[in-house]
């Protein structure tokens, strides 16, 4: 009996680590990940696509028709035609004021009216021009609400937006006549 004993004593001191069972883990995670993907809140991404003007050495000859160009300025919004230079100008009240996006909107819409082929748009910003103006005045080119048999419904303006820098203040609007 004491031999025994001594053995279990033995048994005790050299006894090997329990194993690790992963299987409950596993399970445990699987609820997890179904839980949190059922639960996820999946937003819907929208993806614009620009066209980013090219740097060409030949310049092909200017059409008849209308380039238009809108000038983003700290201090004003301009349409303009890359013919024949600025078409309206909608200043600011002040640094701190929102832009005539309204007037500028109506303004396009006349545009739109005597064009309505035409689909594309350039638009110019000066540096430091915040990211969230830009988007306003790109979704204020873009498309215009109106009321259609009581509903809200989006009509299309100037879709195809190109982006570029816009010319020094006191300089003429690009293809401009100085």
């Amino acid at each position: 009996m004491r031999r025994n004993q001594m053995v279990r004593k033995l048994m005790r001191r050299h006894k090997k680590p329990g194993e690790l069972l992963l299987v409950p883990m596993i399970d445990i995670f699987t609820v997890l990940v179904t839980f949190l993907l059922m639960t996820a809140v999946f937003s819907r991404t929208v993806i614009w696509e620009l066209k980013l003007p090219t740097t060409s050495a030949e310049e092909k000859p200017i059409p008849d028709e209308l380039k238009l160009e809108v000038l983003l300025r700290k201090d004003l919004v301009q349409v303009a035609d890359q013919a024949t230079g600025p078409l309206q100008t909608f200043p600011r009240a002040g640094i701190d004021a929102p832009y005539d996006l309204p007037g500028l909107s109506e303004y396009l819409q006349r545009i739109k009216a005597k064009f309505p082929e035409k689909t594309d748009v350039t638009v110019l910003l000066e540096s430091e021009i915040p990211y969230d103006q830009l988007v306003q005045v790109m979704d204020t080119v873009r498309a215009v609400e109106q009321r259609q048999d009581g509903r809200l419904v989006q009509a299309e303006l100037f879709p195809a937006v190109s982006l570029g820098d816009a010319p020094l203040a006191d300089a003429p609007a690009a293809g401009g006549k100085p």
